[in-house]
């Protein structure tokens, strides 16, 4: 934990810098949220279709999930989805004539949660 994912169009690849990103939001959980590094966990998911209202051009989405373990205040999560939003605005410049659409959420992860490491 934290389990983090990120979604985003795809013609936003190229603008976006994906490591940095992680990396800062990885330390802004330790900061924020107490993670640990180590155990901070990011996938990058690209989506080919985007479409926002009746547009299908000139938009792109990105949203970051993070998942917790249960016990961080409404503060904290508030605090992490703030930073995650700033990170974006300094990792990622979509294409000239691009809109921007991002949005975060931090959600507690479930009871039943569990990982294995080898």
């Amino acid at each position: 934990m934290p389990q983090i994912t990120v979604d985003y169009s795809a013609p936003l690849a190229e603008g976006f810098d994906r490591r940095g990103f992680a990396l800062a939001l990885h330390d802004a959980a330790v900061e924020i949220a107490a993670a640990r590094t180590e155990a901070c966990k990011t996938q990058f998911r690209a989506t080919d279709d985007t479409v926002v209202g009746h547009d299908v051009d000139g938009h792109g989405v990105v949203h970051v999930t993070i998942g917790l373990l249960a016990g961080r205040s409404e503060q904290t999560k508030s605090e992490l989805v703030a930073a995650a939003l700033e990170l974006l605005r300094k990792h990622l410049t979509p294409a000239e004539g691009t809109a921007l659409h991002a949005s975060a959420e931090v959600r507690d992860l479930a009871p039943s949660y569990a990982k294995h490491e080898s």
